[in-house]
């Protein structure tokens, strides 16, 4: 088949997009910003893949596709947007409607929330209006409503693995008791696929659910259960959706705007409709503890494939952030640093993995406060870590750093900062005949960008030097 894939580079679209090209079928991706797909992640499938670069809220970016698409998936969302949201999702739908109706395509798979409680939150309620959008007398439409997804990277995963983690005790708010019904990532894929073509699913929606229904209270305890940790959790009636909204954002990795949107959808049960749907598709549901393990094999084993922080979400750095590229020499302050390399390979090793769990190999207490103090100013902080210690990819998150060059033949890494700036700041390390060159540039904003600049220059000097001298050394 001819599939269209909307959300490519997202959490679900990256997952979807391997499967649809290992079944042998033809995919044309549509991004937001194409240097953002990393084709090398594709080799073996260079004829069946194509990418179109389409920004579904604004119309002029929407040319023509090939019209003998059969089948099309729509995986956009807009929850982390700092702007109105709900009215971002209605346009994007609207527009994908219109590009698709002038196409052959059959069938439209959209994937969403569950919306059966009779008082939605507005990210819920966004979701269903999404829905509305979609329907056509074009094509059919089939509609997976899932609650949370579970899986290595997933936004639920990371936000319950923080909170277990990182709190023995925890004074929680009330919506700990709300109900759901938690799904396997890889149950939420099966029945992506399982739908394609089937007629029987044609202008109809269904809940998709693993077998659980649980309390947001009980998801912490099993999973504190099975990284045998003792949690102790204390709910409490008053703590408001804002200073709820606060907890997540400063205990997880989670940005303010998110956080805000999942505590307004927390307090609304998420528990599917019964249907027969796994039984017609021949698939099996994992149970919530089974979702736990399948997650943990695969970080253990360094196979996160996608993270639901590798989308951009910073209003500053969307599409446009790949226009800082090209580090600037005039108007800025920098801090280089050169050093003669003792192994090669190892600095190598070193550079392409650096920071998550690894760090930053000298003062990472600093690192820590200055991630810290980003959180506090509404910034990113270093809790997104890294999906895979060993490996990274242009368009990456690597703590509040962007990936915007890797290239481990070329001998170059280039990171570019997402933390709360009066600036813009770039990280640069390149290998060049033996030698290490760290390269820390800053292109100041006004007054405060220079009165930043120098405030930390003592610091940088500690830290860079340490830094170059580790990286460069022969231990690992």
């Amino acid at each position: 088949m001819k599939i269209l894939l909307t959300g490519a580079t997202g959490y679900i679209g990256k997952r979807l997009l391997i499967q649809l090209l290992g079944s042998g079928h033809e995919v044309i991706c549509s991004v937001r910003d194409k240097k953002r797909f990393d084709r090398s992640l594709y080799l073996n499938y260079e004829k069946q893949l194509s990418v179109i670069e389409h920004d579904y809220n604004d119309a002029s970016t929407l040319s023509a596709i090939n019209k003998d698409i059969e089948i099309a998936f729509y995986l956009i969302h807009s929850m982390s947007a700092n702007a109105d949201f709900s009215k971002a999702e209605k346009i994007s739908a609207k527009n994908f409607a219109e590009t698709v109706e002038k196409t052959y395509c059959k069938q439209v798979i959209y994937l969403t929330g569950i919306v059966n409680d009779s008082q939605l939150s507005k990210h819920l309620q966004s979701r269903k209006d999404v829905e509305d959008e979609l329907k056509s007398e074009s094509y059919a439409l089939t509609v997976l409503r899932a609650g949370i997804i579970i899986g290595s990277g997933s936004a639920s995963f990371e936000i319950i693995r923080d909170l277990v983690e990182k709190l023995p005790v925890m004074v929680a708010p009330k919506w700990l008791r709300t109900l759901c019904q938690p799904i396997a990532i890889r149950n939420v894929i099966e029945f992506l696929i399982g739908v394609m073509g089937k007629t029987f699913t044609y202008n109809k929606h269904f809940d998709i659910a693993g077998p659980d229904v649980l309390s947001y209270k009980q998801m912490l305890l099993i999973f504190a259960k099975e990284r045998k940790l003792k949690r102790t959790i204390i709910s409490v009636p008053v703590l408001s959706p804002k200073i709820s909204s606060y907890w997540l954002y400063f205990i997880t990795s989670t940005s303010y705007v998110l956080a805000k949107n999942l505590v307004d959808s927390m307090k609304v049960n998420v528990v599917a409709e019964e249907n027969d749907l796994a039984e017609k598709l021949n698939i099996k549901l994992l149970s919530y503890d089974e979702s736990l393990k399948l997650s943990f094999d695969k970080i253990e084993q360094n196979d996160v494939l996608s993270t639901w922080y590798d989308s951009f979400g910073n209003y500053r750095y969307s599409k446009n952030v790949w226009n800082f590229l090209e580090v600037p020499s005039m108007g800025v302050f920098k801090d280089k640093k050169c050093r003669e390399i003792k192994d090669e390979e190892k600095t190598l090793d070193k550079i392409f993995g650096i920071g998550g769990k690894n760090g930053w190999y000298h003062a990472n207490y600093l690192w820590s406060l200055r991630g810290s103090i980003d959180k506090l100013f509404g910034g990113v902080g270093l809790k997104r870590g890294r999906k895979n210690s060993k490996q990274i990819n242009a368009g990456d998150s690597v703590d509040f750093w962007r990936v915007l060059y890797a290239s481990r033949d070329e001998k170059r890494l280039l990171l570019f900062a997402e933390m709360k700036l009066p600036g813009e700041a770039w990280l640069d390390f390149k290998v060049i005949d033996g030698k290490l060159i760290q390269e820390a540039t800053f292109r100041p904003v006004g007054i405060f960008g220079r009165l930043y600049w120098y405030a930390v220059l003592p610091f940088h000097g500690y830290i860079f030097s340490g830094m170059i001298k580790k990286l460069t050394e022969n231990d690992l």
